[in-house]
């Protein structure tokens, strides 16, 4: 849904960019943005996307699989981090965070953030659950064993 709507705003889409990333940034579109805040954001869903069903997995083990379990740590550290950082400045009225309207702080705390938040508390719930054999099941290992 995130990766749709960020391909959405690159290819010219224009219905909530502004409240998004800010009446400039929707109004003059730089090349910059369209490439790494548009494009590239929308292929970082992506690869979440594909991290997320990867931490569906259940009982498996190895290097590769612990990579993939400290990653989903990592994204959902990132994105709990950003998402609780971005509400406490803007409910505070940091100027850190520069101009912003009335119209792009209401959504963005009321609809961008909590799902930042959400999103990385799922991901720390997918990884810590990862490997993990389901319950009443015997892990492969130990069956063979």
């Amino acid at each position: 849904m995130f990766a749709g709507l960020h391909f959405f705003w690159a290819l010219g889409g224009e219905v909530g960019l502004d409240v998004s990333a800010g009446e400039r940034l929707a109004s003059e579109r730089p090349g910059w943005f369209v490439a790494g805040g548009l494009w590239g954001v929308g292929l970082l869903c992506l690869a979440g996307a594909v991290v997320a069903l990867g931490l569906r997995r259940r009982g498996v083990h190895g290097r590769r699989w612990r990579a993939l379990r400290w990653l989903g740590v990592a994204i959902g550290v990132l994105l709990l981090s950003r998402g609780l950082l971005v509400e406490a400045l803007l409910i505070a009225g940091a100027s850190a965070v520069g101009e912003i309207s009335a119209a792009q702080k209401f959504w963005t705390l009321a609809v961008w953030n909590p799902w930042f938040i959400l999103g990385g508390l799922l991901f720390g719930l997918a990884a810590h659950g990862f490997g993990k054999a389901l319950a009443g099941r015997p892990e492969r290992a130990a069956a063979i064993g």
